[in-house]
């Protein structure tokens, strides 16, 4: 029996991977009293059958002044010989200011209505759990169906898992720089299908327009290189201690050449599983140029 505990910042997802494991057959207790988690998985050896197999308990903020007992009722835990796993969700502060405003839902720590200031203190709160967490997801980029990806390969699949969650962007200089983007690498130096009349109106994601920036010998180089660079940086940034990366790749519009050395690059890095990928076109439908 896995023994899960799922816990990370208010707005980061913990509920919806509550549900998520729920729907992998764990049996999922949410906001527990954590005056009674010893208890409960004194317990788990009799509730453990053929319809029990894993078990996930959800422990966030809502425990108020009880938060602070968690440590030693873990530690208490952990000597007594009961094994658990830590799951904790995270987000960029702006993300989850974002989530809070667009689901008009209080943060139960905002006592004075400030929800970036409650997430400071719930942070500073959470942070022994975050230090000892086994698994570390950062869904600030994710989708729903991305989280469950994730959740499904540890959770479900065993499959060894690292806290790296690696984001694959293309975009236009023309519309900014992404203001998340921890590298950036500048394309405009390839061949622009955008000057061949029968290119211009494709984008990347068709194979004509793939194909006529990979036949070019610098782009093959730059490939290479680049995907070297970033399998060299990966694992020292996550000895760092990082959860989350994401790599953009520019062009003048974000259709053409961008978008085709991101999905090389995409399909280079997903070769090796051990990390979470994603791939992001920003700009790829912008000002679209159809063909008559």
């Amino acid at each position: 029996m896995r023994f899960v505990i799922v816990t990370g910042v208010s707005g980061a997802g913990k509920t919806a991977a509550l549900k998520m494991l729920e729907d992998a057959r764990y049996f999922c207790v949410d906001n527990l009293p954590i005056p009674l988690l010893e208890k409960f998985a004194s317990l788990m050896p009799e509730i453990h059958g053929e319809d029990v197999q894993n078990v996930a308990l959800g422990i966030d903020a809502r425990s108020g002044r009880s938060l602070d007992e968690l440590e030693m009722v873990l530690e208490r835990m952990k000597d007594a010989g009961y094994e658990f796993e830590i799951l904790f969700l995270d987000a960029d502060d702006k993300v989850l200011v974002k989530r809070y405003k667009e689901t008009r839902r209080s943060h139960p720590m905002a006592l004075s209505g400030r929800v970036d200031e409650a997430i400071r203190l719930e942070r500073e709160k959470m942070k022994f759990l975050r230090e000892r967490a086994d698994y570390i997801i950062d869904t600030t980029h994710l989708l729903t169906r991305e989280l469950k990806q994730e959740l499904e390969k540890i959770f479900v699949d065993n499959s060894e898992f690292h806290n790296m969650m690696i984001s694959v962007l293309s975009f236009g200089f023309k519309y900014g720089i992404p203001a998340d983007a921890d590298l950036v690498f500048d394309v405009r130096f390839l061949p622009n299908p955008y000057y061949i009349d029968e290119l211009r109106p494709q984008t990347g994601l068709d194979e004509s327009v793939f194909r006529y920036v990979m036949e070019c010998d610098a782009s093959k180089i730059f490939a290479d290189k680049l995907e070297d660079m970033i399998a060299f940086l990966i694992p020292n940034y996550v000895r760092e201690g990082k959860t989350s990366l994401v790599i953009a790749i520019g062009c003048t519009g974000g259709k053409h050449r961008s978008v085709t050395l991101a999905r090389e690059l995409y399909g280079r890095l997903t070769k090796n599983r051990e990390y979470g990928f994603r791939l992001e076109h920003r700009d790829v439908e912008k000002d679209r140029v159809v063909k008559k």
